[in-house]
């Protein structure tokens, strides 16, 4: 099914799609997006989001493109208009068992699901990136799709913020490798880290920076 494709679209209006969607009789549209691909540690997050039709939708854009006071702004203002929201979370074990794309579209299809919980299950999937999912829901992919649309912007950042807390967490639990500050991503802290003291439990044991320094025969201690 390719609805959105066809046409011009304005790229300063990132409702767009999801009024053409409404407009071909679907009600309840949400965008799904990730976080965490590139990191050497963590899980990968996704998270899936069904704005209201009549709220702002302009706020909403690439989790990248804010800061993080701005980031919890904005998740306040989705509990203030009623959006509807999932998150889908995939570990860094199973990141390693099926790869980081397979783990990312499962994410995706978990955040899904847990949005059908809230009793809101999608007519309609406006996926980000070019990777189609695993789904019986009618769905379109949109390249770059968290600038283009405000629900798969909304969709990032909710991500990005649930994963920046749990790697706020790993800092408690392993904080010679400063997950605080890094989220798991390649800093060249990061990666003196984890050749001093070898990688912790939530490192990606697969990922290039890490499988390195796996020692096959113990399990990676927790630094102090």
């Amino acid at each position: 099914m390719r609805l959105l494709l066809s046409g011009k679209f304005d790229p300063d209006d990132t409702f767009q799609f999801e009024r053409l969607l409404r407009q071909r009789g679907f009600k309840k549209i949400a965008g799904t997006d990730e976080a965490g691909r590139g990191p050497l540690a963590g899980p990968v997050v996704a998270a899936s989001v069904i704005l209201p039709p009549d709220a702002d939708h302009s706020p909403f854009c690439d989790s990248k493109q804010t800061t993080v006071s701005q980031r919890y702004d904005l998740r306040g203002y989705l509990d203030e208009i009623g959006a509807r929201i999932g998150v889908g979370i995939v570990s860094p074990r199973k990141i390693d068992e099926i790869n980081i794309l397979q783990a990312s579209l499962r994410a995706m299809k978990q955040s899904l699901a847990d949005l059908s919980k809230t009793g809101s299950e999608p007519d309609f999937v406006l996926v980000d990136g070019n990777q189609k999912l695993l789904i019986t829901t009618p769905q379109e992919t949109l390249i770059k799709g968290d600038a283009r649309s405000a629900s798969i912007g909304a969709a990032s950042i909710v991500a990005k913020i649930t994963r920046d807390e749990i790697m706020d967490e790993f800092h408690g639990r392993y904080p010679g490798y400063n997950f605080r500050a890094n989220k798991g991503y390649p800093t060249s802290e990061h990666r003196q880290a984890i050749r001093d003291h070898g990688p912790c439990p939530v490192h990606r044991y697969s990922f290039k920076g890490v499988k390195e320094f796996v020692q096959k025969t113990a399990v990676p201690r927790k630094t102090r």
